[in-house]
């Protein structure tokens, strides 16, 4: 027999939770922490970049070759210049002389080699070291000092100087000072531009990077003779590419850095004995210049110093700067192993779902497939409402009007401050009663409607909902299943005029039907949603209601039917129409408190890791996977936007737009599988490429912000949102 309809503050049949007292209320977001956090994450890897060279112009632009402003004793002079006080001098070394010079590093493999190979030759060297190298590997710089050799600026990040403003120019020079007074405690004078050559090379473009270099106190440093080691044009090459012309003294350039070396320091264990043996001396730049000096003027007792101790600010200015450098390689290294994670887990779930799912629906679409004897027990329709007064109409009697031998609607309104009670009073439905309570949250709310249920099978259902006139009879027949205790139906986007709402429709169906289709084949669906969800009596019983532990109570209680033993199953067919937040704050509300939830009731039913039996196989099979999918995925997913963004700014182009495309490939395979497994269509599908670029940013920020207020303990209450009642059964026409 049908209940009588009621409204009614009476005491229920059966006991119901008391309401909890008033809970603390998680802040708002806090954008001014989220802005400071995200401005260091640019900040890093701006610096990363920078220190990189990826903000550097390059040496690839043609000089015009012009050298009208440059004096001719420069053009035709050494390779050391002295431009300063407004002077223009250069110097050669004297005959039978050589300055062996490096270039690019240090490399931390192969300056080690290189310095190997003058150790067991007992040489000296001069290394113009580049300053993001430098703070890179200090103790590379620190032996190269300690072992007698020289060091010499080679610029902060190898840019070509002449498409560079002066102060830019002065940074890098200063930069670089600040790596090696940090690793060594002494300044250099020595300086060797990126891309350049020889004396007679200068041209009226960059003979003012002399003049300006001298000006800061540098003598600058180009070279006789190239070994063009950088070209690997083999080691008999090299060493005739260095040997200098009859007598004359060199200073010679390799590179210890910049690729694979071993031509080089094989080419110097041939070249080095070579000239010793024609009667050549080693020395550095320094010590060649003292005696070409001493040689010009040999009166006086001339010596070349380029090395000056630093102050202890420039040693602590530099130590700031190879830890900024450090830490901001580490946070892109970091990041990249966190990119390789993301796209792995992605890679895993999208098969998973792709095989698990599709057998799902195989199954469920088999001719034979049955759950056994047609269910036809009657069933009690719990409706929790807080200020619904916009949908609770149409919700109530499209749940009262189902094609179903038996339905009662419990409405309980949870202390309602518009005409939610009174509207689904004033329906005047035989087969409805509406409970008033104080407000207690939607899990008190529930369990009252519980207790005044009259059946043992029960159906949830939120206040916005809309079901399908068969949706109650196709959710219940898995009760047919003695083992089923809960069942998940079908929750559907009902107003999709909004491309926020078109994005929520896409997560939806990709995001929770084809997961609880992979879900259920695992045997560990997490969550009966609160839209359209059965149960069990006796498996709630079971479980104690539903708990106000957590802010998912769906998701509490479906983890507690799991553990206790029950199959949760999702019944595809089940359809409800849900009003999805149309505005983005309220989007944010709902899935904060969402994300929030899981993470509290994952963390409530963490003692199932341990446990044997139904609880062990839910707790190391449902809860990692959960933790995988769920949290660690969405968590990490911002890493792949952010790297390919990256990416796009400062490395490859092309390989990372070829990346992305690829993710963006398999995100929407996903989502043509999962819209024909729901029979829907294919036409919201196009938005999702524009779904990248604002709603997942959105869902980020949701789960970063839920995992930080898990930290705290601090807890919401029932969050109600603004609903406009446009939710429609069928809206697939978007």
């Amino acid at each position: 027999m049908t209940p009588p309809r009621s409204d009614t503050t009476q005491q229920p049949r059966r006991h119901a939770r008391t309401a909890t007292p008033a809970r603390r209320i998680v802040p708002r977001p806090r954008l001014l922490v989220a802005a400071t956090l995200l401005l260091l994450l640019v900040s890093v890897l701006m610096v990363r970049a920078y220190a990189g060279s990826a903000l550097s112009p390059d040496g690839l632009h043609e000089s015009s070759g012009e050298q009208d402003a440059v004096p001719t004793e420069i053009v035709e002079g050494g390779p050391i210049i002295n431009t300063a006080q407004g002077g223009a001098q250069s110097y050669r070394l004297p005959d039978k002389t050589i300055a062996l010079t490096f270039d690019d590093g240090p490399d931390p493999w192969w300056t080690g080699k290189v310095l190997a190979s003058l150790a067991k030759h007992d040489v000296d060297a001069t290394f113009f070291v580049v300053g993001s190298g430098a703070a890179r590997h200090p103790d590379l710089v620190r032996q190269i000092a300690a072992e007698g050799h020289e060091l010499g600026v080679h610029t902060f990040t190898h840019p070509d100087l002449t498409q560079m403003p002066e102060w830019q120019r002065r940074a890098e020079y200063s930069q670089t000072q600040m790596a090696i007074a940090s690793a060594t405690g002494v300044k250099t004078s020595l300086i060797r531009f990126p891309y350049s050559s020889k004396a007679y090379a200068i041209d009226d473009e960059n003979w003012p990077l002399y003049r300006e270099a001298g000006e800061l106190g540098y003598l600058s440093v180009l070279n006789d003779t190239d070994s063009q080691d950088w070209a690997k044009p083999g080691v008999a090459q090299i060493v005739e590419n260095s040997t200098p012309e009859g007598t004359k003294g060199a200073i010679i350039l390799f590179h210890d850095a910049g690729g694979d070396r071993a031509q080089t320091v094989a080419a110097l264990d041939r070249f080095i004995p070579a000239m010793k043996e024609r009667g050549y001396r080693f020395v550095t730049v320094s010590e060649g210049l003292t005696q070409a000096m001493e040689k010009a003027a040999p009166a006086g007792n001339v010596t070349a110093r380029t090395e000056q101790p630093a102050t202890d600010g420039e040693v602590w200015r530099g130590s700031a700067l190879v830890w900024a450098i450090r830490i901001a390689d580490t946070t892109v290294d970091g990041l990249g192993v966190l990119f390789v994670i993301a796209g792995a887990l992605t890679l895993i779930r999208t098969l998973l779902m792709l095989v698990l799912a599709g057998r799902h629906a195989r199954k469920r679409r088999a001719k034979d497939f049955r759950w056994g004897p047609e269910v036809t027990d009657p069933v009690s329709v719990i409706v929790p409402a807080y200020n619904e007064k916009e949908g609770i109409e149409a919700a109530v009697r499209s749940l009262a009007g189902g094609d179903y031998p038996e339905i009662e609607v419990v409405v309980v309104d949870d202390g309602s401050s518009d005409d939610t009670a009174a509207i689904a009073d004033g329906l005047g439905l035989p087969n409805v009663r509406v409970v008033r309570i104080p407000n207690g949250g939607k899990p008190n709310a529930l369990n009252t409607g519980v207790a005044f249920a009259s059946h043992d099978l029960i159906v949830m259902v939120d206040g916005d909902t809309i079901f399908e006139p068969d949706s109650i009879r196709t959710l219940v027949q898995p009760f047919a299943d003695p083992t089923v205790g809960a069942v998940a139906g079908n929750v559907k986007v009902g107003n999709r005029n909004s491309l926020v709402a078109r994005w929520q429709h896409i997560e939806y169906v990709i995001g929770f039907n084809l997961d609880r289709r992979l879900y259920e084949t695992l045997r560990c669906m997490p969550t009966v949603p609160g839209a359209i969800g059965a149960f069990r009596r006796q498996a709630l019983r079971e479980a104690g209601g539903m708990s106000d532990e957590t802010l998912a109570e769906d998701t509490d209680v479906t983890m507690a039917f799991l553990r206790n033993g029950w199959h949760v199953v999702y019944e595809e067919n089940a359809r409800a129409w849900t009003e999805a937040p149309s505005k983005l704050s309220q989007l944010w509300k709902q899935r904060y408190r969402w994300s929030y939830g899981t993470m509290q009731a994952m963390w409530k039913h963490r003692k199932a890791l341990v446990e044997s039996g139904s609880s062990g196989r839910f707790g190391r099979v449902g809860l990692p996977i959960l933790a995988l999918f769920g949290v660690t995925l969405p968590l990490l997913a911002p890493v792949i936007d952010l790297l390919t963004l990256y990416g796009l700014l400062f490395l490859g182009r092309t390989e990372t737009l070829i990346g992305w495309v690829a993710m963006l490939i398999m995100q929407l395979l996903t989502a043509v599988v999962a819209f024909k497994l729901d029979r829907e269509s294919m036409k919201p599908l196009w938005t999702i490429p524009l779904q990248q670029f604002a709603y997942r940013q959105l869902m980020y920020l949701v789960l970063i912000q839920s995992a930080v207020t898990a930290l705290t303990g601090a807890r919401l209450r029932w969050h109600k949102l603004q609903r406009t009642g446009d939710a429609l059964v069928g809206s697939a026409k978007s």
